[in-house]
This record gives structure tokens, sequence and C-alpha cells, in this order.
């Protein structure tokens, strides 16, 4: 019977639904009105004189209206959360406050003033607890709704612990009460004064109950709502979650749910970050803004990972004016686009934030494009992020991927000494160290360059420096999404080489440091990021099939789900990166930035070697062009041949 009523209850058009509610509150406001009468007079069979009848019939006339208008009957009451309690409160107090005022003003006899408060007592209590009964009595049914397939359905949905039974805990909890895919058993949670109580309706067990949940309630999943633990306690509560068969699903940090309800939208894979156990360190924010506050500043590349994460960061510490430069018409627009939203979300916070955003489409290539650019606009600062990272790709296109990132970054040093640029910041690589391919030496190339600018004896030339660090999670090419588009496919996961170690760093972290790094430049410097410890890609990615409940299938489990398949070094590619080529490093006034100190090439001997790449450049020819490099940049050891395509088929 009630399921049946439930049913038709939900089939019900949305404005019939709203009108149930309205009619509900009606006789709400009605029966408190007159129990506050029969508590306050003492009898039970009290019915209004004549002259009362309006107070009565004034009541419902007031209280709709303002109900309208503090939104009770647009939330879905299946859904509505214990925040809506405080709305029905500011609601009922301010229709009460009116009605009150009128039946004073009135002058009406044989109404004691204390019913006025008696009337608020229950109405503030009844119209809460109708619509926490409807509630629950809607999410208690196991019931089909014609219009949500399969909602309720045990058999389609996965039995899931949520770790944390804090605030983020028991709003992931209320969203997923009407969720199709997850139904919520258990908390687990490291308080031990929560622990045998109930929390929205959950038992709070110890994190050693786990075992026994999964084999009693067929528990599949694990849902981590632990927004402002660190990630060194969140990487040992993953360590200790690995050994179980669950998939291991987290929330997004604090400062993403900083605005709004959680929802099921916010639940996302465990992410690597996580995983390394690294907390950011919070960014001094003298050195932050020094080189950025009041400044026009310029970030080339700005639609790409490193140089839109640089975007994002710098537009906080408010620019005079911040210059987009990109030759990726599509990610130029997609970096405008979020710059002019965070403005009007800033304007919307009423923060002081009025940064002038302007894109420019073009290439660091082309000199006089440059330079019309940071004399049009005065550009102070240049973050040039702008080269091609993609090792196997540069290998390929060795001419292309050296003409971008050497003469590239020639002309754009030559732009900014013609227009007196203050700081120019070249975003290097590890690769740079002893590289073993064409990118990596391009890089230390590129570094080169920038040294020797700096050497130069002219008086006003900008402050050049380079800042160099290792893989950042997420950025365009990297292992992690791979792994995990693999594992969605069911495998196999492809890992180059089972020794193969990186260094791992958030793209966040490390855009904040090359600011800092930035901002401690006396001119030639090769700043070094501390990287952490280096990361083994054949335990990553077991770790990441494990926190996907999946075995990986190998001789000793060949009952496994995914299997890890190794497929050898690419071109150019070596086991182990580094970050230093000599092993002199000096402290810097940030704890993990490191200045490093290593060998300058002198300006003649820099525009020589510039002329000859140009030249050979031009002439297409790949095998000059690698003996150039190797003369250039000393500890350049190929790991592979020429490995041009165009070169290599035509031949």
């Amino acid at each position: 019977m009630r399921p049946k009523l439930i049913q038709n209850f939900l089939a019900l058009s949305r404005k019939k639904k709203q009108f149930v509610m309205v009619f509900t509150d009606v006789v709400i406001v009605l029966a408190s009105l007159w129990l506050s009468f029969v508590l306050r007079l003492g009898q039970a069979s009290y019915f209004p004189e004549s002259p009362l009848l309006w107070v009565f019939a004034i009541a419902p006339v007031l209280a709709i209206p303002i109900f309208i208008r503090f939104g009770l009957y647009r939330a879905i009451v299946r859904y509505i959360g214990f925040r809506a309690l405080w709305v029905v409160v500011k609601a009922v107090s301010l229709y009460v406050l009116i009605w009150g005022l009128c039946l004073l003003l009135s002058g009406v006899e044989g109404v004691p003033r204390s019913v006025i408060v008696i009337h608020w007592m229950m109405a503030v209590l009844w119209v809460g607890s109708s619509r926490m009964i409807a509630r629950w009595y809607f999410s208690s049914e196991k019931i089909h709704n014609p219009y949500t397939s399969g909602v309720g359905s045990e058999t389609h949905q996965k039995h899931v612990v949520i770790y944390g039974a804090g605030a983020a805990g028991v709003q992931l909890a209320t969203a997923l009460f009407f969720s199709p895919r997850f139904r919520p058993v258990a908390f687990i949670d490291d308080n031990a004064s929560l622990r045998g109580h109930q929390v929205n309706g959950l038992r709070v067990h110890p994190f050693s109950h786990l075992s026994r949940l999964i084999e009693k309630m067929g528990i599949t999943d694990v849902l981590l709502a632990l927004p402002s633990t660190s990630r060194i306690r969140r990487k040992e509560i993953i360590s200790l979650l690995e050994p179980y068969p669950l998939h291991v699903r987290t929330l997004p940090s604090m400062d993403k749910l900083a605005e709004g309800d959680i929802t099921i939208e916010d639940i996302r894979e465990v992410e690597v970050a996580d995983l390394l156990g690294r907390d950011a360190v919070e960014p001094n924010q003298s050195l932050f803004s020094a080189n950025i506050r009041e400044k026009v500043v310029m970030v080339t590349g700005a639609g790409g990972s490193i140089g839109s994460e640089l975007c994002r960061q710098i537009i906080k510490s408010q620019p005079t004016r911040l210059v987009l430069f990109e030759q990726s018409e599509y990610a130029l627009y997609a970096i405008t686009q979020e710059m002019n939203a965070q403005l009007h979300h800033n304007v919307q916070s009423e923060e002081k934030l009025r940064v002038p955003v302007v894109p420019i489409l073009g290439s660091i290539l082309d000199q006089s494009r440059v330079e019309q650019v940071c004399r049009t606009f005065g550009v102070d600062t240049i973050y040039h992020a702008a080269a091609y990272k993609h090792v196997p790709m540069v290998e390929m296109n060795p001419l292309a991927g050296v003409y971008n990132n050497v003469i590239g970054t020639y002309r754009l040093a030559l732009a900014a000494v013609a227009c007196s640029v203050q700081s120019v910041v070249l975003i290097s690589t590890d690769k740079a160290v002893r590289p073993t391919n064409t990118m990596g030496a391009s890089k230390r190339f590129a570094e080169l360059i920038l040294q020797a600018f700096s050497q130069d004896s002219a008086t006003d030339k900008p402050c050049f420096s380079m800042v160099r660090f290792g893989n950042v999670l997420g950025s365009s090419g990297s292992v992690v999404p791979l792994f995990r588009k693999q594992i969605r496919q069911g495998g196999p996961v492809t890992v180059t080489d089972p020794k193969i170690i990186r260094y791992f760093m958030t793209i966040p972290e490390a855009a904040q440091l090359v600011i800092q790094a930035g901002a401690m430049a006396e001119g030639g410097d090769v700043f070094v990021l501390d990287m952490g410890e280096p990361v083994r890609i054949l335990e990553l990615a077991r770790r990441m099939i494990r926190l996907s409940a999946l075995e990986v299938l190998d001789e000793d489990n060949p009952k496994g789900d995914i299997e890890i398949v190794f497929t050898g070094l690419r071109p150019g590619e070596k086991l182990y990166e580094e970050l230093l080529i000599g092993a002199e490093t000096l402290p810097t006034d940030h704890a993990r930035i490191m200045r490093a100190r290593e060998k300058i090439l002198p300006m003649d001997q820099l525009k020589t070697y510039i002329h000859t790449v140009t030249k050979l450049i031009d002439n297409k020819d790949p095998e000059g062009l690698r003996e150039v490099l190797q003369q250039v940049v000393e500890e350049f050891e190929p790991q592979c041949g020429v490995e041009d395509v165009v070169y290599r088929a035509s031949n």
C-alpha cells in the first residue's frame, strides 16, 4: 500500500506536487494556530468566536506567500537537506512576526500575547518536521520510479562505506541516499569518540572493522570524505586500503568544496597526488607577488598545462594586465574564457580583482610580433612556457622541435632585451640534465641561451632565469590519465620498462614554485625544484589497478583482472631523470627551491651556434643538427639514432 502511494505521488507533475505541499502547509498553519490557543487557554474543545475568525483566516494568507518567497516549494522533498530547516525557521519567523503585528495592531480582545510565541514554536516544529518526515518516508522505501529507472534498486547499487564522518561525509551520505549507483551502509572514522554512534542514520566503525563490513554488507567501494586531511595522512589511509578488494574513490580538496553542497558528481578517482603523500608548502607571498603585482605579465604557451596554471596563479596576485600569448587558437580561446570566468566570479563575490586579459595569437618564432606585443602593452615580466615537450614527438620531428625550443627562445630573449622587459623566466625540465633525447638537449640549449644573455654587458637587460623540474601530474601526455583509461577499458596497462622511475609534482605546486623562484633571480640563475621522492612507474601502475578494486594479472596471479605489458623504452627515453648536471647547489629563501651552479656559454659562441642551427634547419639536415646539439650540450648522449620521420622516409 505504501509503495503504491509513493509511486502515485512521484508520478504527479511538479506543479501538482507543489500544490500538495502548499495545501499541507495551510493545514499545518491553521492546526498549529488552533493548538496554540488550546494549550494557552487549556480548552481542548476550543473553537474561535466570530471576532477571532479573521485571525485564523489571515494566517495562511500571510504564510504561503512568505514560504514561496523563501523557496520552500522549490526544493525536492526527497533530496532536501538539514540546511533547509534553517530556511524554514526564517520563513516561519517572518510570517509569525507579521501575523503577530497585525494581531496586536487590530486591537482584538481575548488573544493572549503568549499565543504568538506558542504559535511560532508549533509552526516551526510542524513545518520543518513535515519535510523531514516526507524525506524519510520517500527515501526509506525501495520503489520503482518510472522517471529514474533503477533508483532504489539494491541489485544495481554498489554498497559503499564512507571514510570520514565529518561534515563532508554527512553531506556525501545525504546525496548518496538517492543515488541509483551507490548505497551508503556505514562510516569509518579515526575519531574514537564517534565510534559506535549513528551519524545521518549510519553507524560509525573503526578501520579494524573493515574486513567484517566487506564480508557482512557486501561492500565494494570506499569513498574518502577527507577534504581537509593532509596529503601525508591521505597517503597512509590509501596504503591501508590497498590490500582490500575495494574501489577507492575520493572527494576534492577543501578549496574545491568551498562553495555549494557536495554532490555525487564530486566523487572522483584517487589522484596520484594522494599516492605521493606530498603536502604543498604555502607560498611566500612577498616572493609570489614580487614580479606580478601592479606589473604587466605575459605568459607564452598560455594554453598549455603549465602555462594555463601560471595564468590561474598570476591573476590572483592582481597584475596590471595579463597577456596570454599562444599559437593554438583553441587553447587560447579556452584559457581566455577561463580567465574571464574567474574574474567574473571574483566580481560576483565582491573581491577587488580587476585584471584586463589580453589574448594574443602568435608564435614566439615571430620576433617582430613578440616585440610589438611587449611594446604595445608595456610587458614587465615574461613566463616562457611555450615549448614542444613530448619526448617521442620531438625525437621524430627534431627540426621543428629545436626550431621552436631553441630559436624561439633566442628570438624571445632578443625581443625582451629590445623592449626593456624587466624579468624573463624560462620553464625548463629535468630532461635537460644529461639529456638522452632531442627535446632535453633543446631545453638545455634554451637554458644556455638565457644564461648567455644574462652575462651580456648591456646594463638594461632583463633579469633572465630558468626553473627546472620534473613531470607534472595531469599534463598533456602524462602517464596517469593513460593508465586510468587503460584500466577502464580492461587493460592491458602499458609500461615502457620495469625499472623506469620519474619525479612527479602537481601542476599548481609547480606553478607556484616557478613564480617564487623567478622572484629570487639575480640573473642567469638555474633554479631546481625539490621534487620529493622518485616514483617507480611499474609500482604506480600496480597501485592504480589495486585501488580500482582489480588485481594485476601476472604469473603469480593468473586469475587477475588487468595485465601489465612492457613495451620498451621509446626513442630518446631514459630510465632515470636527474635535476642537476653538477653536484653543487645553493639554498634559497624557499625550502623547496635550490639554485644550481652550472657551465655558461659565452655570447659570441652562442651566436655562432644559433647561426649554424638555423642554417641546418633551413637545409633540413637532422644529422648535422644532432652533431651541433652534441657540441653545444656536451652531456648530450643520444639514446637512439636520428628518428626524423620525414628524413628516414626519404632516405
